[in-house]
């Protein structure tokens, strides 16, 4: 990557702020209680003053700037050849952009960086990483502005958040250096290398942090800080009164108030008003209680007993968990009105974290979720590319089944893919051993092929699928095998005997939430086992995958013997991937689960690693490499605007929308040179709505 800028600028802004409602704020205003895009743009927002320094200038001044003196400072700057460093960048990048209209050529953020190498979860403060690193604590003078409407220049109070701010840029460089060169899993420097050393890294030839991960923090953050999209506020408001005027009316016709229906006991007292015993489950263990005593009502979307109550024949039953769907359902609401509220200040900023996840995929945040809007829905019609513009989609098709195909060189699997047909059917056909199989001809087989094929991969255990297929297995209908379904699975008495002869089985069945009898639960679970079994036997290359992670857990990632699968290469508590970047397993060590049998845990939380979990780790891990190699070339010619998944989002003129997104769709599926052979596929569309870009 040739650098795109000249210097590099360190900044730390400090803002009004209040934890409490004031007379100048009738609610808290604190990005503790707010979005970051609300707080920012607020018309309670005020900067007191900022940080600035030139990073790799040791000697140069780290200078306070007041609020009033911002404007012009900041417009000294060649921002076409000048790049910017920040811990938390979304926040301060989002700070020049909207008040100030300074757009630098590239953004470096520590804490985006700090995901991908000390782990998601919490930690990546700049007081914590301070602390980490042996460097001077952070200060604590921004408590003292808590409640405070403005600052008097030259106060005692400016002096002291001045000094916390200059240390603040100090810490935010020192911990940018140590990620550059990768010393970020420890507080000791190699021996005989000292702070002065960390000099030489302002040159960008000495960076060992990816350069093509600094790109994609940079193009994450620009999704956030400089935005493209538009909302429609008035498809949004009208949604709302829509969405609004009918539940009330639902609620008058059944005579019940929202309140019953939100609160548990009294929705349980509706359920026995009508001659419904409301179902309950096991309470689940937690960390305060690991052997909890009792049960909760089943009322969750997700329970299938209330699945069952909601697709049941009792009209009134399903009427009332109908209703109480539409109550307890706020998310939509909620992100709607906040949708409505974004678009009376502004365009929309998507809000997402690199590295949000421990595979280096993205996560939502800021509490509009875009990671998790419902195809189809009136949300993504809202959000529209501005005037002149369309949307560009492009899906990578079957991602994961794909790379795991490819990781256990799968040849049958990967034919299939190459052969462009439908995937679920011929391999269903493998599995069934029904040639010439098609969606029409056996749907309900088809659709147990493709939840093996896109759930079984990952050493999904029997159990786990039958209590998921009947709430509805990645994102399907709810599901319950019946006899009719068992035989044609092959299944006969001899194997349910062999079934009941296994008393774990039997507890496991225990477990499962259901309504149904305990026949039908027995021929659900037994046909469950049945396509585990099934996609086992015929995916033999992927077990053997299993088989080899396993050995590995011991060998190299708890014992560090090196070990290089394809572009993997396993060492202590790490796989390497082919973009320089790890999936972590710190503190890995072998304890025994409440049977007393052995198993791997790492983490503070102890988290359960086994073969199945690797398999995942690394599938997803590369399927995010493969996306974003996809990212970076397409970006060379349209701005990317968001990602979902294995989906992205480019801003393509209108007069070009057929061919651009011809054109990015080719992009995305370049074979990769770390996976040679790997068959991949993406299709897509584009529209000036995005809920629309899609057929």
């Amino acid at each position: 990557m040739a650098a795109p800028f000249k210097q590099i600028i360190t900044i730390d802004y400090e803002t009004r702020w209040s934890r409490n409602p004031t007379d100048w704020s009738p609610d808290a205003y604190t990005l503790s209680k707010m979005t970051t895009e609300a707080y920012i743009r607020d018309e309670n927002f005020k900067a007191f003053g900022a940080c600035l320094h030139e990073f790799g200038r040791d000697t140069a001044h780290t200078q306070w700037y007041r609020g009033d003196e911002l404007e012009r400072v900041l417009h000294t700057y060649d921002w076409s050849k000048t790049a910017l460093l920040a811990q938390n960048a979304a926040f301060d990048a989002s700070i020049l952009a909207w008040h100030y209209d300074v757009q630098p050529v590239m953004l470096f953020d520590t804490l985006s960086m700090a995901r991908a190498l000390r782990g998601p979860r919490g930690g990546n403060s700049l007081a914590v990483m301070a602390r980490d690193f042996g460097l001077q604590p952070k200060g604590n003078a921004v408590y003292s502005t808590d409640g405070v409407y403005d600052i008097e220049p030259g106060s005692v109070m400016e002096r002291e958040l001045a000094a916390y701010c200059v240390h603040d840029v100090f810490l935010a460089e020192a911990i940018f250096k140590r990620f550059l060169l990768m010393y970020a899993r420890g507080t000791d420097l190699p021996e005989g290398f000292h702070e002065a050393d960390f000099d030489v890294v302002y040159d960008s030839a000495n960076w060992v942090y990816p350069k093509r991960e600094l790109q994609l923090i940079d193009m994450t953050l620009k999704m956030f800080t400089n935005p493209r999209l538009v909302l429609d506020e008035d498809m949004l408001f009208d949604a709302l009164t829509e969405e609004r005027t009918k539940r009330e009316t639902f609620l008058e016709k059944l005579d019940i108030s929202d309140e019953q229906l939100a609160s548990n006991d009294m929705f349980a007292e509706l359920l026995r008003g009508i001659g419904t015993e409301p179902p309950t489950k096991k309470k689940k263990p937690t960390v305060k209680t690991p052997h909890p005593v009792g049960v909760n009502f089943a009322f969750a979307k997700t329970d299938a007993m209330f699945q069952a109550m909601l697709n049941g024949d009792d009209e009134n039953v399903a009427m009332l968990c109908e209703a109480r769907l539409m109550v307890k359902s706020t998310a939509e609401r909620t992100r709607a009105q906040r949708f409505l509220d974004i678009a009376g200040r502004g365009a929309l900023p998507v809000p997402l974290y690199y590295y949000g996840a421990g595979t280096g995929r993205w996560t939502a945040y800021d509490s509009i979720n875009m990671q998790n809007l419902k195809r189809g829905s009136f949300l993504r019609k809202s959000i529209m590319a501005p005037e002149g513009y369309v949307i560009g989609v492009g899906d990578l098709s079957q991602i994961e089944p794909r790379v795991l195909g490819w990781l256990a060189d799968y040849t049958e699997l990967l034919g299939i893919f190459r052969s462009g047909a439908d995937a679920y059917s011929t391999f269903g056909a493998q599995m069934f051993d029904i040639p010439g199989m098609t969606k029409e001809s056996h749907p309900p087989l088809r659709q147990a092929a493709k939840s093996a094929m896109l759930g079984c991969g990952y050493q999904l255990g029997w159990a786990s699928f039958a209590a998921q297929l009947l709430v509805g297995f990645l994102g399907a209908p709810p599901v319950r095998y019946n006899m009719d379904f068992a035989k044609a699975l092959g299944v006969d008495s001899r194997y349910i005997e062999k079934f009941l002869d296994y008393e774990d089985n039997l507890i496991a069945m225990g477990e499962i939430a259901h309504t149904c009898s305990t026949r039908e639960l027995l021929i659900h679970c037994v046909a469950a086992k049945k396509i585990i079994d099934i996609y086992r036997t015929t995916a033999s290359p992927v077990v053997g995958l299993w088989e080899l992670f396993q050995q590995l857990i011991p060998r190299s990632l708890a014992g560090g013997e090196e070990y290089q699968h394809k572009c993997l290469l396993f060492r202590k508590e790490e796989i390497v991937l082919p973009n320089g970047m790890s999936l972590l397993y710190p503190n890995l060590r072998q304890t025994k689960d409440e049977k007393g049998r052995p198993q791997w845990v790492y983490g503070p939380d102890e988290t359960k690693l086994y073969s199945g979990k690797i398999t995942n780790n690394v599938t997803q891990g590369l399927a995010r490499i493969v996306m974003t190699d996809g990212m970076l070339r397409t970006s060379k010619r349209y701005p990317v605007l968001g990602t979902v998944h294995d989906e992205q989002l480019d801003l393509i003129p209108e007069p070009e929308g057929a061919e651009g997104v011809k054109w990015m769709l080719g992009q995305m599926v370049i074979e990769p040179k770390y996976m040679p052979g790997v068959p991949l596929a993406a299709d897509g569309g584009f529209h000036r709505r995005y809920g629309l870009a899609k057929k």
